[in-house]
């Protein structure tokens, strides 16, 4: 993985040495800290870039266009919230995407079938395994978006949500982000009022750079990329694990997140 990633900085193929142990440590006290850590340029950044140049013609001619209207929950209705509640304004979400059987080969695949990949997400996330998806669409996604499209305010299903950047816009697509906003105890219906009209003291905002990998708690913390401008699109990869082997999504799951069935 040397001619991928940067394995000097970042130790990833030596688990149990002093320096990834002291990388684990390190972004162990990040996620306590701020709900997120970053690995800038893990993955080299011209590698990164010529992956995103790869799929620059798929994303015109194969990807789903994934544009809907939602709330923050992804919920029609929320038990104790009336259909007009604050917490439930409905937001626009728009970009397209590419599935794992899209792009055999590409560098971002191999990172996310390797074993050490898997192994030290799990330590940073205090977790006993990860495992990669069996499902041969959803394991691996990598997202585009162009002039006007965005990413709106959502909650993920998972506990941690784990994604590296490609390619940069010339203009907005930063990360935004709240974190810990409610918790499993909390939702704070009111944290998210102030949060969907910009009233949020907490928001933060990153702007990431091609190769970086990023780790945040994406269920309690919600979260969405600004509006991207100019001609260059912002592409990003969203890679998925479970804490248990061979899960996949329904055809249904897949027909709506995709549009197509595995």
């Amino acid at each position: 993985m040397h001619d991928i990633l940067d394995l000097e900085r970042y130790p990833l193929d030596r688990p149990g040495s002093p320096g990834w142990q002291a990388m684990v440590d390190r972004c162990r006290a990040e996620l306590a800290q701020d709900g997120m850590f970053s690995l800038d340029g893990l993955m080299k950044p011209e590698v990164a870039q010529g992956a995103a140049d790869a799929l620059q013609g798929k994303f015109k001619t194969e990807s789903f266009h994934h544009k809907r209207e939602h709330n923050v929950y992804f919920k029609d209705t929320v038990d104790g919230l009336a259909p007009d509640h604050p917490a439930l304004k409905k937001v626009e979400t728009s970009n397209f995407t590419l599935c794992a059987d899209q792009f055999q080969g590409s560098p971002v695949l191999r990172l996310y079938d390797w074993p050490p990949f898997a192994a030290f997400l799990a330590a940073t996330m205090d977790k006993e395994n990860l495992y990669t998806m069996d499902d041969p669409l959803a394991r691996l996604n990598i997202m585009s978006y162009g002039a006007d499209q965005a990413l709106n305010w959502h909650f993920d299903r998972s506990e941690f949500t784990t994604t590296m950047l490609l390619q940069a816009p010339d203009e907005g697509g930063e990360f935004i982000y709240s974190p810990e906003l409610r918790s499993d105890d909390d939702p704070n219906y009111e944290g998210v009022e102030r949060l969907l009209a910009g009233e949020d003291p907490n928001m933060r905002a990153i702007t990431l750079a091609p190769g970086t990998l990023n780790i945040f708690r994406g269920k309690n913390s919600p979260h969405r990329v600004g509006t991207v401008k100019g001609a260059k699109t912002r592409v990003i990869a969203v890679f998925t694990f479970y804490e248990r082997p061979g899960v996949r999504f329904t055809d249904a799951e897949n027909i709506g997140f995709y549009g197509r069935a595995s």
